[in-house]
């Protein structure tokens, strides 16, 4: 499909502009018969490529010389540029485009990358120069500029079919960009910026507030809050106001101010996610102790707009999944209704699995409940797994705390070992990491602990521990971004000003990288092996002797743990034994129980993978120890598998 989108005068205003039939008139890629299979990669679109490096290796796996921007080398490049001058670049557009990105898929499929998970591509409000994070939209039907057209998302889309890739995008539901201004108010909340000028501080104070108008391209809020006049306004198309057309109805909005206690409820239902302008999707009718009922839920016209908006992103570029964030800060009525309408629509278009995956924050009981209601397929954004994997790895967490978040209890009532792993997402780095407060940082920005010597750790526990894997990118070059603000997370792969280790004008897509090559080892392995990927999973005792009455589980001591964690995955009667090592200077043996029932008689295990080569094609016998047990040896900082 070959769409023209030169000028925005070709672009849908309105919903009643789409031509439904003429969008869905081709063959739709299947979904996945199992998401658990999958390995995904989160990317912030304006940081991963603009399309101008040279010396990287092609989709085709060719090199590619026509670039201009040549590979960053550690001992030449690292930390070169000014830090205030480079951080301050980091604040604003820098450059990644979809077409960078097309030009990339064949790094990333030979990374074992099997899913994509980009960004918010929508069109941003013009006057926020520091949008680039995509999460500010004001035209729900269109690509921002900075990063391309329709068509080359389209051109993505199938690019990254053709090797193999799903795609799922980022999408925004609650709130939309800075459309609309407040009207200032020198009684409410009155302030004063650093030159002194007044302004009003809209808070959430349980009361609507006037609106002054819809903001022009500058930020000026001087058009009427209304629906667009073309006759008098007809200069607000393209960048003013919000569009489609369908959301400019003053109603779509709470317009009630930005939330101040972000655990109050209903203030961070009804307000805006700081200057981003919350969206009404309905209300839930109450019971006699004023509990909404889920049952009973009206929606809105902003939401259905809202709706087709995304079907319409289904439709044109064949994606295969959203991404909802802020789901904590949506009325799950809104969440259920929206998941409804995308299955059953990507249904009749073939997608029988269409992957929804909601950002949920609030810990576990929270997402379990909200997935349990809204029918959403996985959650992210549970703190306490990024958290305890991180820490983990480095050895400041007990090990049964990790694996424990995976297991059945009363809080899920189910009677499958395996219901998290299906539905959960789960990674140790990403793109603001809510839970560090103010102390951000990249698990190699953790000087403290030498997170870089952990890294293949913490990596071989994401990519073979129950759950649905996500890589958020750099970490395959070992990126080290760390400060007090969101920005030092989101380091460009393509160099520019704001390269990682404080670099400029350097690109990191070398696929000879030593964390590259691991995590194309351990992506090999987890396609070749099902248990990695799929069912029950068990934290393993140990002993260092192997005599009888001295197994137990891996535990701190003395508020860290130097030792191997190993854990089993089973599936099908296959155990696959796994175990890191949180000690990066020694190396680490003990006796590791296994399962005595699929292990009764005589036999071995191979080593399948090692981070010290050496191992591989090694075996243990196992031995009637503690049931059944191997000893096996993990390298310093190490990973080993099993099996």
């Amino acid at each position: 499909m070959n769409i023209d989108q030169n000028t925005h005068e070709q672009l849908e205003r309105s919903l009643q502009e789409i031509d439904w039939t003429a969008y869905t008139q081709r063959t739709y890629t299947s979904s996945p018969a199992a998401w658990e299979d999958q390995v995904l990669y989160f990317l912030m679109l304006d940081r991963f490529s603009d399309g101008r490096e040279k010396e990287y290796r092609d989709n085709a796996g060719n090199p590619d010389l026509s670039g201009t921007t040549p590979p960053f080398r550690f001992t030449e490049d690292a930390y070169s540029a000014d830090r205030a001058s480079w951080a301050d670049a980091g604040n604003g557009w820098l450059g990644g485009n979809l077409k960078g990105l097309t030009s990339k898929i064949g790094y990333l499929e030979r990374l074992g990358v099997t899913t994509l998970w980009i960004s918010p591509v929508f069109k941003q409000v013009e006057s926020d120069r520091h949008s680039y994070h995509g999460y500010g939209i004001q035209n729900f039907l269109d690509i921002d500029p900075h990063f391309g057209t329709r068509q080359e998302l389209i051109d993505l889309v199938n690019t990254a079919h053709d090797h193999g890739i799903l795609v799922i995008l980022d999408i925004i539901l609650n709130h939309a960009g800075d459309v609309f201004g407040y009207r200032y108010n020198p009684a409410r909340y009155p302030a004063t910026d650093e030159k002194g000028n007044a302004y009003m501080d809209p808070r959430w104070d349980n009361a609507p507030y006037p609106v002054a108008g819809w903001r022009n391209a500058f930020g000026q809020a001087n058009i009427p809050f209304a629906n667009i006049d073309p006759d008098t306004h007809g200069y607000a198309w393209p960048n003013d106001a919000v569009w489609p057309a369908e959301l400019q109805d003053a109603a779509t909005f709470t317009a009630r101010g930005r939330i101040n206690s972000w655990d109050y409820d209903p203030e961070f239902y009804e307000g805006d996610f700081v200057t981003l302008k919350d969206i009404h999707h309905g209300e839930h009718e109450r019971d006699s102790e004023n509990r909404r009922i889920i049952d009973a839920f009206h929606g809105t016209p902003a939401l259905n707009t809202l709706c087709d908006a995304y079907k319409f992103w289904i439709a044109l570029t064949d994606i295969d999944g959203f991404r909802v964030d802020t789901v904590k800060h949506m009325e799950a009525g809104a969440t259920r209704y929206f998941a409804a309408v995308i299955k059953e629509f990507a249904q009749t278009l073939g997608k029988e699995n269409f992957f929804l995956v909601g950002e949920i924050t609030g810990g576990r009981e929270n997402a379990y409940n909200t997935l349990e209601l809204t029918g959403l397929d996985a959650a992210l954004g549970i703190d306490d797994i990024p958290d305890r994997m991180d820490y983990l790895a480095k050895g400041w967490r007990e090990p049964s705390d990790y694996f424990n978040l995976f297991r059945n209890s009363a809080l899920v009532n189910k009677s499958s070992h395996v219901w998290f792993g299906k539905h959960v997402v789960t990674l140790f780095d990403d793109h603001d990491q809510v839970r560090k407060g103010n102390n951000k940082g990249r698990f190699c920005g953790d000087k403290i602990n030498n997170g870089y010597k952990h890294l293949k750790a913490v990596l071989g526990l994401n990519l073979t521990s129950m759950g649905i894997p996500c890589l958020y990118y750099g970490t395959e070059q070992a990126f080290d971004g760390a400060g007090n603000n969101d920005r030092y997370l989101r380091e460009c792969m393509f160099g520019g000003a704001f390269g990682s280790l404080q670099s400029r004008d350097r690109h990191f897509f070398s696929e000879d990288h030593e964390i590259y090559r691991f995590i194309a080892d351990i992506t090999k392995l987890r396609r070749e092996y099902l248990p990695l990927r799929r069912g029950r999973q068990y934290l393993r005792e140990i002993s260092a002797n192997g005599e009888p009455g001295s197994f137990g589980l891996p535990r701190m001591i003395g508020g860290q743990i130097r030792s191997l964690v190993p854990w089993s995955r089973i599936f099908n009667n296959q155990e696959i034994l796994l175990a890191i090592n949180t000690d990066t200077d020694n190396t680490r043996g003990a006796w590791v129980t296994i399962d005595s029932a699929l292990h009764a008689g005589p036999g071995e295990l191979s080593c399948l993978y090692s981070t010290e080569s050496g191992q591989v094609g090694g075996k243990v016998s196992i031995e009637s120890r503690n049931g059944r047990a191997v000893m096996i040896n993990v390298p310093a900082g190490g990973f080993v598998i099993y099996g």
